[in-house]
């Protein structure tokens, strides 16, 4: 696979979140969850995001993704990717932002796979999507996507229940590599793995790094495991880094 090293903004910034509110709405009046957050990545770089459970760290991600569902309101700040505002964009701009530019890797890989499709079909789905090539086009990059993940290409016609927990997470990893992005979000990405497991898939994580160019915002509650992939951390507490 050919490398593409992300493109900062003038500022050297790949992404730069500034003074970022987030606030939940409820019956009772809005509970801030991110409260005024300022950080940035740099291309290639990884930036740890570590905290409690609640602290805000995923409310984080899916702001920058724009994937806040109601009641949860941005109220405040920016999310500038490339020097430009990600809060601004609507359409297909922001459709093309969501995985062109940044994807994401959930906590649980079971539950963001879709346990009734083929796993072919899954990571087909993104390209044929986004990029608009055939289901035979896409099927073959599906095979290819598997084979940098390190996984069989006989598993393209697996359903998730079929795969390990390690498979399963190496396949939302593949999904998310799909389209190249410089920005990759990783939420938990070991989450319920065995300790040999999570090594080999942050191992292979950060080999895929080195010869994509990407850049990772990678949260986790292990400080340990964030202290040995990360090149700078930030610690979150209700709300506030």
């Amino acid at each position: 696979m050919p490398s593409s090293a992300p493109v900062a903004a003038a500022d050297g910034r790949l992404l730069d979140i500034r003074d970022l509110r987030v606030e939940y709405l409820t019956p009772r009046g809005p509970v801030v969850a991110v409260d005024g957050v300022s950080f940035s990545i740099a291309p290639g770089e990884v930036f740890g995001l570590a905290g409690e459970s609640g602290c805000g760290k995923s409310t984080i991600a899916h702001a920058i993704l724009r994937t806040l569902r109601p009641p949860a309101v941005i109220t405040g700040g920016e999310v500038l990717f490339r020097g430009r505002d990600a809060l601004d964009l609507e359409g297909a701009e922001l459709e093309a932002f969501r995985w062109k530019d940044v994807s994401m890797v959930f906590q649980s890989a079971l539950n963001s796979l879709n346990p009734v499709m083929r796993v072919s079909d899954q990571i087909a789905d993104v390209l044929i999507r986004h990029e608009g090539v055939s289901r035979q086009a896409a099927h073959a990059r599906a095979g290819e996507l598997l084979d940098t993940v390190g996984i069989a290409r006989n598993r393209l016609h697996a359903f998730p229940h079929e795969l390990s927990g390690g498979m399963r997470q190496r396949v939302v990893i593949a999904i998310a590599l799909a389209l190249r992005p410089p920005l990759m979000i990783m939420d938990e990405p070991t989450t319920a793995l065995d300790v040999v497991v999570q090594k080999d898939i942050l191992q292979q994580i950060g080999d895929l790094k080195a010869e994509m160019g990407f850049s990772i915002l990678f949260i986790t509650h292990d400080l340990s495991l964030m202290v040995e992939f990360s090149d700078r951390i930030g610690v979150m507490y209700a709300g506030k880094l």
